[in-house]
């Protein structure tokens, strides 16, 4: 990455969400008083003294757990500190000073990176507590700084310390981040899994227990198909499922996560079959405009013969009835079969979803369809279409202008809508007609 990167790193339940967010100035991370909250790498800019700054919110490291899920987050926490230019190490002046405080210290310290201590939760404004003084036991060459992540209070001179500490940075200037992807669909269809098999690096944390991914997760790829940036979203549970806080902020994350995407890989377990909750998180999706990419999973543990993948898409096709124009991919994460061509698929189907067409080719297949199907009439009145001009792309949209709203069935502008992707494809996207009357305003 061009900018430089800031790593909060900490035991559990400091604050370190709190400060993230603060430090990018929007509620990204989930915050909720329950250690463990955040599992994964989450990633947010920042900018301070003119610079940009990447800024990532680690899960809380227990230096000694048995947890498979906590031993986990401490491997991202590590990765995160390796991939680090500066790292924030925060801990709880009410707690004070813990032995798991020391161990982390002493892992960062071999890290060799510059480490600024932060003492989250010195809430009183003036001198801080007594308490904040025993942290320059730790021992780094930079002295600790007081902060309350809840009020904001100390974070410039936090910053300022991070900004000192990278000294003479050189930005190589904006970054392009390529095609945003957003993976979504059920828990447990296997999101994380096709992010790591994609990137071949355990970005994620991978678990086979459902809702492990709580956050929405960015991560970034460049290899010969170009560059992309990853979504993993939380697994999207049926909305009586969603009994605590922290799922609910998680659904709320999956749909900014689709509005923030180009792409959307919608997950379908095959061992489950499609069902009615994969059938309400592709209509997140189509709403959305968004271009997608229906991706079975787990395609290698079903029993095939010659009819098994005409019979899945027939279902597919029947349940999303609402997006034929949605490819389907067979694949398996598990043992990498056919993951690689998603990158293809990926460029082809966001290249339709952007495609621009000019109003005198639209024009040409208009006047061809009212030949070949003439416009509705109703009691002597006929619909007259006075020509289309396309006013927006991601989705491609178009404005109809004509002499009848009324008199313009769904029907027809569904037949219209089939003779665009005739001849101009739009595979993988929706496409949105606006009808007009002839005199309103296109936009």
């Amino acid at each position: 990455m061009s900018k430089p990167i800031i790593a909060i790193v900490g035991r559990p339940n400091v604050g370190k969400s709190t400060l993230f967010n603060k430090l990018i100035g929007e509620r990204r991370s989930i915050v909720e008083d329950t250690p463990g909250v955040t599992r994964d790498r989450i990633y947010g800019e920042t900018e301070w003294r003119g610079k940009k700054l990447v800024v990532i919110d680690t899960g809380g490291i227990e230096p000694k757990t048995d947890d498979v899920i906590l031993k986990q987050m401490r491997l991202q926490a590590e990765i995160a500190v390796e991939t680090a230019d500066v790292i924030i190490f925060m801990c709880d002046v009410r707690t004070g000073l813990t032995a798991d405080d020391r161990d982390i210290a002493v892992m960062l310290k071999k890290s060799g990176k510059p480490i600024v201590p932060c003492i989250n939760k010195c809430d009183r404004i003036g001198q801080p507590p007594m308490e904040f003084y025993e942290f320059y036991e730790l021992g780094f060459e930079q002295d600790p700084i007081s902060v309350s992540s809840l009020h904001g209070s100390g974070s410039g001179d936090l910053l300022d310390a991070c900004m000192d500490a990278l000294g003479d940075w050189q930005d190589d200037g904006e970054e392009d981040a390529g095609i945003h992807v957003a993976v979504i669909g059920k828990p447990n269809a296997g999101k994380s899994s096709v992010i790591n098999k994609l990137i071949g690096q355990n970005r994620l944390i991978v678990s086979n227990v459902a809702g492990t991914t709580r956050d929405a997760v960015d991560t970034q790829v460049e290899n010969q198909y170009g560059k992309f940036t990853f979504i993993d979203t939380a697994g999207i549970r049926r909305q009586a499922k969603i009994n605590d806080k922290i799922e609910h902020y998680s659904v709320l994350r999956a749909h900014m996560a689709v509005e923030r995407a180009n792409v959307c890989l919608l997950m379908i377990d095959a061992s489950t079959g499609i069902t009615e909750q994969d059938e309400k998180i592709a209509g997140i999706a189509h709403e959305a405009g968004k271009a997608v990419i229906i991706v079975v999973n787990k395609w290698d543990l079903i029993e095939k013969d010659n009819h098994t993948v005409n019979e899945f898409n027939d279902k597919i096709r029947v349940a999303l009835a609402y997006m034929p124009y949605a490819p389907i991919v067979y694949i398996s994460a598990q043992t990498g079969q056919r993951v690689e061509s998603l990158f293809e698929r990926i460029n082809y189907v966001y290249g339709q979803s952007v495609m621009r067409v000019t109003t005198g080719m639209l024009n040409d297949v208009l006047g061809d369809a009212m030949i070949r199907v003439q416009p509705p009439s109703d009691k002597g009145r006929r619909l007259k279409i006075y020509y289309m001009t396309q006013i927006s792309t991601a989705p491609p949209t178009f404005v109809i202008f004509c002499n009848n709203i009324q008199l313009f069935h769904f029907s027809y502008q569904r037949f219209i809508e089939n003779c665009l992707r005739e001849t101009f494809g739009f595979h993988g996207t929706p496409i949105k007609l606006i009808i007009r009357m002839k005199g309103e305003d296109a936009n």
